[in-house]
């Protein structure tokens, strides 16, 4: 299922080598502020949340934002499944806007 939805990206992290294994690996993670579970009245507020944003290469595409974070995006976003579980993966990030810093405290420049 794929949708499109606005997100607050709080940070970006790649990772790229070979584990002492032999096995390749290569992964961008984004991390997005997304609210906690408050339907049982145990839970308020929000946390990060990591997603997968394709490979090591997407996270050299937004480099240069690395003064606006936090920052708003529009994110094309499809869960997926295997039958058992599911996840949310991020497919692309078009940032829209900076995050306000008086309520996150984080920088709000966007080039």
């Amino acid at each position: 299922m794929k949708f499109t939805s606005t997100i607050k990206v709080t940070g970006m992290k790649y990772s790229k080598g070979t584990m002492d294994n032999g096995q390749a690996f290569d992964s961008t993670k984004v991390f997005v502020e997304t609210e906690l579970d408050a339907s049982k009245d145990t839970a308020m507020g929000t946390a990060c949340a990591e997603y997968s944003l394709g490979k090591a290469e997407e996270y050299q595409k937004y480099r240069h934002l690395a003064a606006a974070f936090p920052f708003m995006a529009n994110a094309e976003m499809e869960i997926v499944t295997n039958g058992k579980t599911q996840k949310t993966i991020i497919h692309s990030l078009k940032p829209v806007e900076a995050a306000k810093a008086s309520a996150s405290g984080g920088k709000n420049v966007l080039p």
